[in-house]
Order: structure tokens, then C-alpha cells, then sequence
């Protein structure tokens, strides 16, 4: 992913293996909503910068284009810009000529607020209800688009194509479909190279890879040749980040790779056959929103008393208890729904919580509390009542009074700010297909020098 750095020699060396153009995903919300909802990308300006003046001098250099999806992080129109702003000034500081198209996947509320009324959306598993008014108290609201936009921006002779938030396959899928190349190898193969190195049998750090698409088949390789692609490797690779690995959905389609059969070509490099593509009877665009859950006072706390760790969840039910009795008699008019504390318990099941299937205690647990409320004065507030409380509440079998918890930082709890939550995970129906995406082209001429 851009930001994440790669090996300027791997990016020499596949590209003196001749490519028809250079893709890399530039963002994701796995990491949550915080990217889409500020539009501020979590990787730094500098990695950002280091990466995209190597990509944009490789792709102009051996004139073939520069794929670029899900700009700044979360691809909303405050990331793209962001990105396009970086880009301009690598161009000015290298003197490139190139032309670039800019695809925006932000929406308009009114729009979507149409689309719903007519039965066009449809709710994701788990999804939360999606009303007229949850649409308009959402922040940033971003569709994902396919290959449609982006083999537009190609036919329209864009030799970089700067992307809002687009399905990572879309983003490798496309120059290929375009160019005629089977649907499923290129579904597939795209697949694999979205992630770089990933799909390697070690990958150290972040690296390049390299797919040469042949007919109803497609090779393999990372140009590191330190770096080796197995059978296996590469078929794990469709596990990552899907319900199902052998179906894999995109806007127009499912790639199945059912049948798919993947071979040692040596021991770096693998050939992949028998990958599908089967057209869907709907376009679809997935839709992704974002809306403000409150600010944030988290508290940092370790437990280690034996006592309290035989009867964990009777300890935070009694702390529970004693932080709402008294935050009711602190802000008597204060519902309870204007705030929230919770605890996060690492040690048993921090990470996956009640998912958990072997939630075993050790010897001790960390203990996070947030404290999340609609002001910051007042989360924090929730905050210091809720350290206090779980601090001093009576345990059973201690008699006297006790200090259950250990405080690193003391009493200075560590203010987060706001916070933000998705709030919408639904798909849409287009019609026309395009009509979601906005693209605009930008001509950069080299500048010639004045001769004296």
C-alpha cells in the first residue's frame, strides 16, 4: 500500500521486465473509519511523497500508466485531493508531462436519499438501518467503485489515474480487461498483486509483484529475487481480507476460483489456471459511511490481584454499577445515552471479546476503559469517574479499602479527541453505471528551459 515503503531495486526490476503500466492500492478501511471520516491519511506525507516520486518517474520513464486506488488512505474526496496536491508538486519538482484523471467517489446525500425511497439499496450482512437521517448526519460517504471509471480515464489517454476509493482488484483488473485479456485470469491475477509481496512465503516488508497474464492463465513472480511465490502461498493469498475465498465480489461480477489450479513454474515463480469471472445479474456499488460517535478519554490500567481475576466479570458488573450511580448523582439531568464506558480486557479477550473461544485469565490482565460522551470535557469527566470507581470499588474476600488497579500513567487519562464510527455498509444499484463517479483530466506539459 502507498505510505508502506517498498524496495526501489524491485521496482528497477520489474519494471525492466517490460509492464503495460504500474498499480498500487493506496488505501483501506480495515483499519477503521478514522482515514474516510477526516480525510487525513494515517501514513505520513514523507513515506507518501518517497513512494509516489518513484512510481510517477517509473511510469513516465517507460511511458505506460500509473494506477493509483483509494486515494489517501480511505479514497474520500478530502484523501484524493490530498494525494493530488502531492502529486502536482513531484511533477513541477521533476518536470514530468503526463495527463492525469482524477476520479471522485464521494455521494450526494439527496441522491442516495432517492436511491433509498426507490428499494436501490440494499443492507449488508450485520449492516446497521439505514434511514433518510442516518444518511444525512454522515460525514464522508464514498462508493467503491470497479473498473469502469478507471478503464474510462485509460481510453481517454490519462497516464496517471488518481482513484477514490475503488475495490483493490480494480485497480489491476482493468488496463487488462481493456485490453481484451481473460476476465478471470485478470480478476484473479489482480487478486494476488493488490497486497504487493503478500502472497510471497516470507515477506519481510513491503515489496513489489509482478503478473504476466497468458490467455486463460497467468504467472506469478515478485521481482525481488530474494523473495519466493509458491503454490501455496499464492492460493492463501485468497483468504485474505474474504468471507468466502472462492468467491470474490466486484461491482459487474464474482470472481470464482473454484476450479482454479495453481502450479509451480520453479521455486519462485507459479502459474495459475481455471479462474473464472461470471457476470452478475445487477451492478452493484458498495457503500461505505462514516459518522461522528462522540469524543474520547481513555483510561490504562493493569489487574493483578488473584482475587478479582477468579471473578472478573462480577468486578467490572460491580464497576459497571458503581460508575453509573455515580455519574447519575454527579449530572443528574444526563441520560444515559449520552455517554458510554466501556472495558476492553487484554489477557483474556481483548481482541476478539465475547468471539473469544478460549477466554483463559493468566496471571495478570490489561485493562482499557473508554470513556465516550459528546463533548470532550464531558468524556473526560466520565473518564476520571470511571478510573476512580474501578480503582476503589469493594472487592469480595479484601476487607479495608483496596486499590485494585495498577495506573501507568497515573491519573492523567489520554484524551483521543473525536471519534468516529461506520454507519453505513450497503450496496447500491447505478443507473446508468456511471452515473456514481466523477472524473477530471488535468494536462501537465513539461516545462522547457529558456536558452540564452
Amino acid at each position: 500500500m502507498l505510505g508502506t515503503g517498498f524496495p526501489e531495486e524491485s521496482l528497477q526490476k520489474g519494471l525492466a521486465m517490460r509492464p503495460h503500466f504500474i498499480g498500487v492500492d493506496a488505501g483501506s478501511t480495515d483499519s477503521g473509519p478514522t482515514d474516510l471520516a477526516t480525510g487525513v491519511c494515517r501514513y505520513s506525507e514523507a513515506a507518501y511523497r518517497r513512494d509516489l516520486k518513484l512510481l510517477l518517474a517509473g511510469a513516465v520513464e517507460n511511458n505506460i500508466p500509473l494506477i493509483i486506488g483509494s486515494a489517501g488512505g480511505a479514497g474520500g474526496d478530502k484523501n484524493v485531493d490530498w494525494t493530488k496536491g502531492l502529486i502536482e508538486d513531484i511533477i513541477s519538482q521533476l518536470n514530468l508531462s503526463l495527463k492525469m484523471a482524477v476520479i471522485y467517489s464521494g455521494q450526494d446525500k439527496d441522491w442516495l436519499k432517492q436511491k433509498l425511497a426507490a428499494g436501490k439499496i440494499r443492507l449488508l450482512e450485520n449492516a446497521p438501518e439505514l434511514t433518510a437521517s442516518v444518511i444525512d448526519e454522515s460525514i464522508t460517504i464514498v462508493g467503491m467503485m470497479g473498473s469502469e471509471p478507471i478503464i474510462e480515464a485509460l481510453n481517454n489517454g490519462a497516464n496517471v489515474v488518481l482513484a477514490g476509493r475503488a475495490t483493490d482488484t480494480s485497480i489491476f483488473a482493468s488496463l487488462p480487461i481493456m485490453n481484451g485479456a481473460h476476465e478471470g485470469s485478470a480478476w484473479h491475477a489482480a487478486k494476488i498483486l493488490e497486497c504487493g509481496a503478500a502472497a510471497v512465503e516470507h515477506r519481510p516488508s513491503p515489496d513489489c509483484m509482478f503478473a504476466t497474464i497468458q490467455g486463460e492463465s497467468f504467472i506469478i513472480q515478485a521481482p525481488n529475487e530474494a523473495l519466493r511465490c509458491t503454490p501455496t502461498s499464492v492460493a492463501a493469498h485468497s483468504l485474505y481480507e474474504n468471507a468466502d475465498p472462492f468467491k470474490i465480489i466486484e461491482p459487474s461480477g464474482i470472481l470464482d476460483t473454484t476450479d482454479s489450479i495453481y502450479e509451480a513454474v520453479n521455486d519462485k515463480v507459479v502459474k495459475v489456471t481455471g479462474s473464472k469471472f461470471e457476470k452478475s445479474e445487477k451492478f452493484t456499488i458498495k457503500l461505505e459511511g462514516t459518522r461522528l460517535a462522540g469524543y474520547q478519554t481513555i483510561v490504562v490500567a493493569g489487574i493483578r490481584d488473584p482475587l478479582i481475576l477468579e471473578s472478573l466479570d462480577k468486578f467490572l458488573e460491580s464497576c459497571e454499577t458503581s460508575i453509573k450511580k455515580r455519574i447519575k448523582n454527579t449530572y443528574p439531568d444526563l441520560s444515559e445515552d449520552d455517554w458510554k464506558v466501556h472495558f476492553r480486557v487484554y489477557g483474556r479477550n481483548g481482541v476478539m471479546e465475547k468471539r473469544e473461544p478460549t477466554p483463559v485469565i493468566g496471571h495478570e490482565v490489561g485493562l482499557i476503559i473508554e470513556a465516550t460522551a459528546q463533548t470532550q470535557k464531558l468524556a473526560s469527566s466520565i473518564a476520571s469517574v470511571a478510573r476512580h470507581q474501578t480503582l476503589h470499588v469493594s472487592v469480595p474476600g479484601w476487607f479495608g479499602f483496596t486499590s485494585n488497579i495498577a495506573l501507568p500513567y497515573g491519573a492523567n487519562d489520554l484524551v483521543r479527541g473525536p471519534v468516529y464510527e461506520f454507519n453505513i455498509n450497503a450496496v447500491v444499484e447505478p443507473d446508468p453505471t456511471d452515473e456514481m463517479f466523477k472524473t477530471f483530466y488535468f494536462d501537465y506539459p513539461k516545462v522547457e528551459s529558456e536558452v540564452k
